[in-house]
């Protein structure tokens, strides 16, 4: 189904000749011919070509309720919204397509909107590797925001996922690698989004997903490009053995309507010792801590994590970029699957502090190609922080390499950044990336980088070496300083994937906000990016990121050996 944005308004500057209809027509290029046969994927190329003939081409979601599918109307017919459907030099049109259309969470509608009903729609543009995201106001029928994300891509739909299945059983490659033609249940994470080295999916150029099939002790992962409709290459990672069966894994009774009616449609409020915060589940950007107080002075605007990067190989660039969150609603593979959790952290006896705890995990964990995330964050009784979060494994791989996104948004707009070096504070001037790395130096107390205001006021920052006794191995984290700009979306609400997978260099998403001219960083507001690099081990003994079942009175159980990552946020004292 497709419907063109309001004529009146978004009207292209120029009349569509025959021959630039039909150029635009054959741009859809399929160079696969056992890709033509495939039922569906006859269907989406006459829809794709029909689409592409009209004066405004947008292929629209079907099957939504009248909320949602009036939310899509509404943004359609808005200028901005559809401000990318031609290329302005050729006027030839571009394949646009709406992949979510859903109730907006409370963290994503302004507060002045809180009362309306506002939901938000995802539009992805093929050519330009864009997103675009509005926010509808269905009550007054209006656009309250549209934002655009260049070399972004949303969740894909469930449509997409079953032509990138269709692809992936049919293909001959993939039929001679297992030996037999898989049926699509067997897939797992097919809407998950992946990279390949030199294919056009490298560092997400092109819209391209991996369903993954398991046999024996391995994986095969299958590339398929969702822009160009083909798969592009098949890998193998070994996943170590499994000794469940899948029979024995019993199907889990998921408090789901619970946790969307409790946690993610409303945000909960947590008053604890010296602390008073916010929290809420989001759709992709996982558990979001908000207007975080100590001793009822507010220190943190939110912080989450945006994304996991999965990456399984340095050399061809495969793996998973991982959105966690809500388990209805979203695409995300790897979903809430119980409430938050609240505990005292006690040290020698002694109540120092509490937690707030956050799992996420895939249905059928742990067996292989199945992952757990934990995601945590610890408020202590004297002022310090810290943002933390684990791969439980198992995961897809015995060599996989996970780099969660974090996002902190500090309180304030005098704050600056500095790093420890040469045995002295150097302020950062402008926006940019460093690596904690081997050589790093630390002060005597082990601490790399620092926020204050112009007061003094703020905190030290030591990010995680293995002292924190969680069995850390050291995050080995990319920290990212930006400008924040609270006239304009650059995560405040829920993200989109904003990085590719597989990069093993600083391009990992939070770098796309840092401006050509970086921009000063001195006095401001400011935003933290953070992300730690854990790599995974299966062997006995030195198991990290890891999960693998075990036989226990006669049933089984499963063992865990997590990853931890984050740094801890020490207050600077006068």
């Amino acid at each position: 189904m497709f419907i063109a944005c309001d004529e009146t308004n978004n009207k292209p500057n120029h009349t569509t000749s025959a021959s630039e209809k039909q150029n635009a027509i054959d741009a859809v290029l399929i160079d696969d011919s056992s890709v033509l046969q495939i039922p569906l994927m006859i269907e989406r190329i006459k829809e794709i070509k029909t689409v592409l003939a009209q004066k405004t081409p947008i292929i629209l979601l079907d099957s939504l309720d009248a909320s949602a599918a009036n939310a899509q109307q509404i943004a359609i017919a808005d200028i901005k919204f559809c401000e990318n459907l031609f290329d302005k030099k050729t006027h030839q049109a571009f394949r646009n397509e709406v992949f979510n259309v859903y109730a907006a969470r409370p963290q994503e509608i302004p507060s002045n909107l809180q009362n309306e009903k506002i939901y938000k729609v995802e539009m992805y543009n093929y050519a330009l590797n864009l997103t675009t995201t509005a926010l509808v106001n269905i009550n007054s029928k209006s656009i309250v925001s549209v934002t655009t994300f260049p070399i972004s891509q949303p969740d894909i739909p469930s449509h997409l996922k079953n032509i990138a299945l269709q692809i992936a059983v049919n293909n001959e490659q993939v039929i001679k690698a297992l030996g037999y033609k898989p049926e699509e249940k067997e897939a797992l994470m097919a809407n998950t989004k992946t990279a390949l080295n030199n294919t056009k999916c490298e560092r997400s150029l092109h819209l391209c997903v991996a369903p993954t099939f398991i046999k024996d002790n391995k994986a095969l992962w299958v590339i398929v490009d969702l822009t160009d409709y083909k798969v592009v290459g098949i890998r193998w990672t070994n996943v170590g053995t499994t000794e469940a069966p899948e029979n024995r894994i019993s199907e889990r009774k998921l408090k789901f309507e619970k946790i969307m009616e409790c946690y993610c449609k409303k945000v909960t409020h947590l008053e604890k010792y010296n602390w008073n915060l916010n929290y809420v589940i989001t759709t992709s950007d996982g558990l979001r801590i908000s207007e975080v107080q100590y001793n009822k002075k507010q220190i943190i605007n939110n912080a989450k994590i945006v994304d996991w990067h999965v990456g399984y190989s340095n050399t061809d660039g495969f793996g998973y970029s991982d959105a966690v969150g809500c388990p209805e609603f979203s695409q995300a593979a790897v979903v809430a699957v119980s409430d938050p959790r609240v505990s005292d952290i006690v040290e020698g006896g002694k109540t120092i502090g509490f937690a707030l705890e956050q799992n996420f995990s895939s249905e059928q964990w742990p067996l292989p190609c199945n992952y757990n995330y934990l995601q945590r964050f610890e408020f202590y009784n004297d002022g310090k922080f810290r943002t933390a979060a684990a791969s439980l494994g198992r995961g897809c791989g015995n060599n996989g390499t996970y780099r969660p996104v974090f996002r902190i948004a500090f309180t304030g707009n005098k704050n600056s950044f500095s790093q420890w070096e040469n045995n002295n504070w150097g302020v950062w001037k402008n926006e940019q990336w460093k690596l904690q790395s081997p050589t790093t130096t630390y002060t005597k107390e082990g601490y790399l980088y620092k926020i204050n205001d112009d007061t003094e006021n703020g905190f030290f920052v030591e990010p995680s070496r293995g002292q924190f006794n969680d069995g850390s191995r050291g995050d080995n984290a990319y920290v990212y300083i930006t400008k924040q700009h609270l006239d304009k979306d650059e995560g405040e609400k829920d993200l989109i994937t904003i990085g590719p997978c597989c990069n093993t260099d600083y391009k990992q998403g939070p770098e796309k906000f840092i401006d050509a001219q970086p921009e000063s960083i001195i006095n401001t507001d400011i935003v933290l990016w953070y992300v730690p690099q854990m790599k995974n081990d299966d062997t006995k003994g030195k198991e990290y990121c890891w999960a693998e079942a075990y036989l226990e009175n006669g049933v089984y159980k499963t063992k865990i050996f997590p990853c931890m990552a984050g740094p801890m946020f020490i207050p600077i004292k006068k």
